[in-house]
């Protein structure tokens, strides 16, 4: 049995307040939408303070505020230093986000450039690599809902996905992605607030004296510094937080929807923003071994503990805190990965011919389609959330080389970006499976980039970027 902080009569009335609101919302700034411009990159028009915002509050996911807590449990010190590392993806493509949208100012998706600049194969593949990741971290954000709803309050784990799921399904349907990035601004500002109260709430409780002499007395290899796995970890994750945010259409689409020389300024804050957070909602795991907590499943200990130090009211902050991240998130990820399906699967692949007016009212669907699959995958809690997470490593690690290089140089040929993906992903899910998900991103970066600048050379290709500035999307 577990012990919980919230009743789950509170965690409900939270769960239905926040739900109400977002909804609300999303058909309140939904009814500005009038074109497909509108309902997937809101009007092309984002300003800097909405713009750092989303890139922030999309990048602080469920995944930041439970699964660095559980990393940080099982390997230590390295392990929220190692996921803070997950900023430098956003600063590094700080400077990307100009440059994407000056090479394709009609753009809708990642997978319009990577169709451009290399060719159809290259393009399936990614779209293959794409979706695979986009239904991991969906999986993921939807496996948070229930784990953070049943730890804190008792409530069944379904029952929590469900309704988490069904709020940010709705008012993403409604709203498209002004009412992602509006409710990201919103939800930034509780993240903030609320983490700085979580951190100042456990050193009062506990202090860093008491916590690193119960933890040097009972557990020393969580402060260890030369704890290999954990060192592995830190650089993998390096890589794997630089192939989510350059390959994934959550942030392309933000690089579209900014204004001209936003992009470059919004990824910068947003990184800088983020940094802190893994460290903060990592640190308050490493009480729980002195503790004597007994955790059922690894990432639950974030809320665990800290409903277990800070009683009912520390219990809310977290709830609230922890939705707000994972709302920020997945309806993000609803939205750009519904804008793949219907721009490169649905107009690139099966209706060629389709109007933008066509296109919006099928989006609306797929998000739907996209909801109810994620639910339906989420019923069976198979793994961790850091295990599906890592998981997808190996295929968007083998991303990098092919967009960096794609983006900058005119001698990256289609088909050794096409190889590059191809034997990163395979050979990163070997490493992953035989040695440990904490080198899977690493392997495939690795291997990305030697296949993309060998096979290059003897490709000999000089490509014209102008041709991306002509492009006008699959429709064209």
């Amino acid at each position: 049995m577990i012990d919980v902080a919230l009743s789950p009569g509170v965690a409900f009335i939270i769960l239905f307040i926040f739900g109400v609101l977002w909804i609300f919302a999303g058909y309140y700034l939904g009814r500005k939408n009038k074109t497909l411009d509108d309902h997937m990159l809101a009007g092309r028009n984002v300003g800097l303070a909405f713009a750092s915002a989303t890139a922030m509050a999309t990048w602080v996911t469920s995944n930041t505020t439970m699964t660095a807590p559980q990393l940080t449990y099982q390997l230590g010190v390295w392990g929220m230093i190692g996921y803070s590392l997950g900023a430098i993806g956003l600063l590094l493509f700080a400077p990307l986000a100009g440059r994407i949208k000056a090479l394709l100012p009609h753009g809708f998706t990642s997978g319009d450039f990577i169709r451009e600049r290399y060719g159809v194969m290259a393009w399936r593949i990614f779209l293959i690599i794409s979706m695979c990741y986009a239904m991991g971290w969906l999986i993921s954000l939807g496996m948070a809902g229930g784990i953070l709803v049943n730890a804190l309050s008792g409530l069944n784990y379904h029952l929590g996905m469900s309704v988490i799921m069904f709020v940010c399904v709705s008012y993403t349907l409604l709203g498209g992605l002004r009412a992602v990035i509006a409710t990201d601004f919103v939800q930034t500002i509780i993240i903030l607030l609320g983490v700085i109260t979580i951190a100042f709430l456990v050193i009062d409780n506990i202090g860093f004296e008491t916590l690193h002499e119960n933890l040097q007395q009972e557990h020393p290899m969580l402060l260890s510094l030369v704890f290999p796995a954990a060192i592995m970890f830190l650089f993998n994750n390096l890589f794997f937080g630089v192939g989510e945010i350059f390959h994934s259409n959550v942030w392309w689409s933000r690089a579209f929807a900014f204004r001209v020389n936003t992009g470059t300024k919004a990824y910068l804050i947003g990184g800088l923003l983020w940094l802190p957070i893994p460290v903060v909602a990592g640190f308050i795991a490493l009480a729980a071994p002195s503790m004597g907590l007994i955790v059922p499943s690894a990432d639950m200990v974030g809320p665990m503990v800290a409903g277990q130090i800070l009683g009912t009211t520390g219990a809310v902050i977290v709830f609230i805190v922890i939705f707000s991240a994972l709302a920020s998130s997945l309806d993000s990820l609803l939205a750009a990965t519904s804008d793949l399906i219907t721009q490169d699967l649905y107009r690139g692949h099966i209706n060629k011919g389709a109007s933008d007016d066509h296109c919006y009212k099928v989006s609306k669907y797929i998000i739907l389609g996209l909801g109810l699959l994620t639910w339906l995958l989420c019923l069976p809690r198979i793994t961790t959330l850091a295990s599906l997470l890592y998981f997808t490593g190996a295929f968007v690690a083998s991303a990098i080389w092919p967009i960096v290089f794609g983006l900058y140089y005119r001698w990256t040929s289609g088909i050794a970006a096409s190889l590059a993906m191809l034997a990163g992903t395979v050979i990163g899910l070997v490493a992953y499976f035989q040695i440990g998900f904490y080198v899977a991103a690493l392997v495939s970066s690795a291997v990305s980039l030697v296949v993309i600048v060998v096979v290059s050379y003897f490709s000999k290709t000089n490509f014209s970027f102008e041709r991306l500035s002509e492009d006008k999307g699959v429709s064209s």
